[in-house]
């Protein structure tokens, strides 16, 4: 098989499209490429997704977290606390076993006991509370003559919050909050490792690669080509959020405009 003949067959198979049987012997780099970079596909979704959904969730925890009401504060305290907490493997692994309870009471939840919406509803869940201790700390280092210039330009409530206090918390919560978009999409990688099956052998990255690292008794060659797409992957994260930086910073003197910054999350 060709290497265009082997992109034709496995480059969508880890989404049903293609080849159906994995290749079981004679196995070329053109495989091992083609086959991992079909897992990414699920690696981007999962990622994607929950950073997308995520977002929104964690600028209502933060602002619940600001809130002067109690019954709001609290529920938004804990929800931050219980999630940045616990290990992210603990929550796939309780997650998935809560979902099995739920699919013996009713029909209704079989789709939770799957990765693609049981797993990432644990992502979205996971980033939205480190998310929203991010925008909670940006929401507290507002300058405070922003908020007394809103208010004396006549601006309250939800206009004030639109046009004064949400994009300045963005801005200032930027750089942290790439470094945790680039978290999300690494830690995509222990859906592998949770409970949630990989149907039909439709794995992310992770699963192509063990797999190969399984068959061939040699794993330096499947999980630098993983690494390989991980590091593509944080370029063009950081080139999609730098964009999105600018664009927050524009009306700043260069001077003064925050600059994006990686930092490697060795320890969480």
């Amino acid at each position: 098989m060709t290497c265009l003949e082997t992109l034709q067959a496995y480059a969508f198979r880890s989404i049903g499209i293609g080849e159906r049987l994995l290749p079981r012997e004679d196995f070329t780099l053109c495989q091992q490429f083609t086959l991992i970079g079909s897992g990414m596909i699920w690696n981007v979704y999962f990622g994607a997704i929950a950073l997308m959904t995520g977002f929104f969730l964690a600028t209502a925890v933060a602002m619940g977290k600001a809130s002067p009401n109690r019954l709001v504060r609290k529920p938004a305290e804990w929800f931050i606390f219980v999630f940045r907490g616990s290990p992210l493997f603990i929550q796939f692994f309780f997650a998935y076993f809560a979902f099995l309870s739920l699919k013996s009471v009713s029909p209704v939840f079989d789709p939770f006991s799957a990765a693609w919406l049981g797993a990432l509803i644990v992502l979205f869940l996971n980033t939205a509370a480190y998310s929203g201790e991010i925008f909670y700390g940006a929401y507290l280092s507002i300058p405070k003559g922003d908020l007394e210039a809103a208010d004396a330009y006549g601006f309250s409530g939800w206009a004030k919050f639109r046009k004064i206090t949400w994009p300045t918390m963005l801005r200032l919560a930027w750089p942290a909050y790439t470094n945790e978009a680039i978290f999300l999409f690494h830690a995509t990688t222990l859906v592998y490792f949770s409970g949630f099956p990989a149907w039909q052998q439709r794995g992310d990255a992770l699963y192509y690669a063990s797999y190969f690292a399984d068959k061939t008794f040699n794993p330096f060659v499947p999980y630098p080509i993983l690494a390989f797409y991980f590091i593509l992957l944080t370029l063009g994260i950081i080139s999609l959020f730098g964009l999105a930086n600018r664009r927050l910073n524009r009306h700043l003197p260069a001077a003064r405009r925050s600059q994006m910054r990686m930092r490697l999350n060795l320890v969480r």
